[in-house]
C-alpha cells in the first residue's frame, strides 16, 4: 500500500472497508462457531459501540490523567470479583495478557532459578506463550482420555522444587470440561504453590449456566487454594474484543503483576498490564455491555445457551458417524468422526456458510471439530444440526483426504529456514493449497491433514510459514 497523494473521504474509506471485509466470516447470527460471541441483541451491541467510541482516545497509560479509567475499571473488575469469589483485579486486553500477568506474578514471587509451571495438556497455549516470553519451563500433564480432565494425582507427581505455579481450566477449551478444581487446589496448597484457574472462557459463563440450572462444580476464588483466576469479558460477557480480567486472592500477588521503571529521565512508568499506552475503548465497551445486559440479561442468555447446548449435543450424537467427546459442563462442544473425516466435514460446512473449528489430534485425543455455543445459537440450532448432518454425509461420500505418497515425510524433513516464502507458497500450491494473492479461500482439509500427521514442533514450524506467506512482505 502506498499513501494516497491526498486524503480520502470517510464515505470512500468505509466503502473500501466493506470491500476488504467481503470474504470475512460473519460476526453476527451464530453461523461462525468460534472467535465471535453474539447475544443476538442489537441494542446491546449499539450501547457497547457507542461507549467504545466515547472512550477510544482516552489513554489508560496514566490513570491520574484520566480518572474515568480508574472508575470504570473498578466497576468492571468489581462485577467480575462479585461473581468469582472476590479478589483484586486488573483489566487486560484478553485472556493471553491475563494469563501472562498471572505467570509473571508467580515467577516474580518465587524467584526460582529455573522456574516451571505445571499444567494439563489441555491448558490453553497462552500459558506456553507466557512461559516462552518469561523464561519459564512448561511441565505438561496428560489428561484422562475418558473424561479429558486432568487428574490431581498426576499434577502432584509433576510438581517439583522449581515449580512456581499450578494451572487448571474451568473449562478447558478443547472439550469444554471442567478440571477437578478443588482437588488440584488441594495439591497446590499442600505444596505451598499458587494455583491459577483459567476461566477465560468459563468465568462469565459458568455462573449464569448454574443460575439456569446446570450442575457446575466450585471453580473460583471461593475454593481454598485458588490464588488467581482469569475471565474474558469479550467471550461470554459479550463485550467488544480486548476485554479480560485477572483476579488475585492476595493484593500482594497483584502487585507482582505490575511493572514499574524509574531508570530514565522521562515520565513516570508504572503499568498494570503488558501494554503501556492503550485505548480505553475496550474498557468502555465492556463497562457498557455489563450495564446494558445486567444480571437479568445474563441469566436469560445463560438459559438460552444451556438449552442450545443440550439440543446440540443430543443432535450431534444422533447423527451417524459422529461422537461427542466427553461430557462438557460448559457450552463448548467437540465431536469426532467415527467413519467421517472431520476435516472434510468442516470444508463441506464452510461451503454451506457455516464455520466449525477444526482441532488437531494431540496427546491421545482424536482430531475433532469444536463448536462454541453462545446466546444467539438457540435460534439456529436446528439449522446447524441440518448442516452438520448434510456435511457429514457429503464428507462420507467424498472419503478422507488422501495425501500424495511421501508428502508428510517430505514436509517433516524440510529445512524450512532454507526456503523463502515464495518457495514455500509454490510447495503448498503443488498439493492444492494455493495461498498466493488472489487465489481465494483454499479448502483446509489437506492443510489440516498434513498438520495432523506432524509432531507439534513440525506443526508450529509449518504454521509460522503459512502466516508469513499469507501476510507477505
Amino acid at each position: 500500500m502506498n499513501l494516497p497523494p491526498t486524503g480520502r473521504t470517510t464515505e470512500d474509506l468505509l466503502a473500501e472497508v466493506a470491500r476488504l471485509k467481503e470474504h470475512d466470516l460473519p460476526v453476527r447470527g451464530g453461523q461462525v462457531t468460534a472467535y465471535v460471541y453474539d447475544t443476538g441483541r442489537a441494542e446491546v451491541n449499539d450501547a457497547a459501540t457507542a461507549a467504545y467510541l466515547e472512550m477510544l482516545e482516552v489513554n489508560c497509560l496514566d490513570p491520574t490523567a484520566f480518572p474515568s479509567v480508574v472508575e470504570m475499571e473498578r466497576q468492571v473488575v468489581g462485577a467480575v470479583a462479585d461473581q468469582l469469589g472476590g479478589g483484586h483485579g486488573i483489566f487486560t486486553s484478553g485472556g493471553t495478557e491475563s494469563i501472562m500477568l498471572a505467570v509473571k506474578a508467580a515467577r516474580d514471587s518465587s524467584r526460582r532459578a529455573r522456574p516451571n509451571l505445571v499444567l494439563p495438556v489441555t491448558a490453553h497455549p497462552a500459558f506456553h506463550k507466557a512461559a516462552h516470553y518469561l523464561g519459564v519451563e512448561v511441565v505438561a500433564v496428560p489428561v484422562d482420555l475418558a473424561t479429558y480432565r486432568v487428574r490431581a494425582k498426576d499434577v502432584a507427581a509433576a510438581v517439583d522444587a522449581d515449580t512456581i505455579l499450578v494451572v487448571a481450566s474451568a473449562p478447558s477449551y478443547p472439550q469444554g470440561v471442567i478440571d477437578p478444581i478443588e482437588e488440584v487446589a488441594a495439591v497446590a496448597a499442600a505444596a505451598g504453590l499458587p494455583f491459577h484457574v483459567d476461566a477465560c472462557v468459563g468465568g462469565w459463563l459458568l455462573p449464569w449456566l448454574r443460575a439456569a440450572g446446570a450442575e457446575i462444580p466450585p471453580f473460583d476464588l471461593s475454593v481454598p487454594g485458588v490464588t488467581s483466576i482469569s475471565c474474558d469479558l469479550h467471550k461470554f460477557g459479550y463485550a467488544p474484543k480486548g476485554a479480560s480480567v485477572v483476579l488475585f486472592a492476595d493484593p500482594a500477588m497483584r502487585r507482582k503483576a505490575y511493572f514499574a521503571s524509574a531508570g530514565w529521565p522521562g515520565y513516570t512508568i508504572i503499568n498494570a498490564t503488558v501494554q503501556s499506552s492503550r485505548s480505553a475503548g475496550p474498557l468502555g465497551g465492556a463497562w457498557a455491555t455489563l450495564q446494558a445486559l445486567g444480571r437479568e440479561g445474563y441469566t436469560e442468555l445463560g438459559r438460552a445457551t444451556l438449552e442450545a447446548t443440550t439440543r446440540l449435543r443430543e443432535g450431534i450424537a444422533a447423527i451417524p458417524g459422529l461422537r461427542v467427546l466427553g461430557e462438557p459442563e460448559s457450552s463448548l462442544v467437540a465431536f469426532e468422526g467415527v467413519d467421517v473425516d472431520v476435516f472434510v466435514l468442516a470444508d463441506e460446512a464452510r461451503a454451506r456458510g457455516w464455520f466449525l473449528q477444526p482441532q488437531l489430534s494431540y496427546a491421545g485425543i482424536p482430531a475433532n471439530l469444536h463448536i462454541t455455543v453462545t446466546g444467539v445459537t438457540l435460534g439456529g440450532v436446528d439449522s446447524m444440526l441440518k448442516v452438520i448432518a448434510e456435511s457429514a454425509s457429503a464428507a462420507r461420500s467424498r472419503g478422507p483426504v488422501v495425501l500424495p505418497d511421501g508428502l508428510v515425510d517430505l514436509v517433516a524433513g524440510l529445512d524450512l529456514d532454507a526456503l523463502d516464502d515464495a518457495a514455500f507458497a509454490d510447495l503448498a500450491a503443488s498439493v492444492g493449497v494455493d495461498l498466493r494473492p488472489g487465489a481465494g479461500q483454499p479448502e483446509m482439509a489437506v492443510v489440516n491433514t498434513v498438520l495432523d500427521a506432524l509432531p507439534a514442533a513440525g506443526r508450529e514450524a509449518v504454521l509460522v510459514r503459512f502466516l508469513s506467506v499469507i501476510y507477505g512482505s
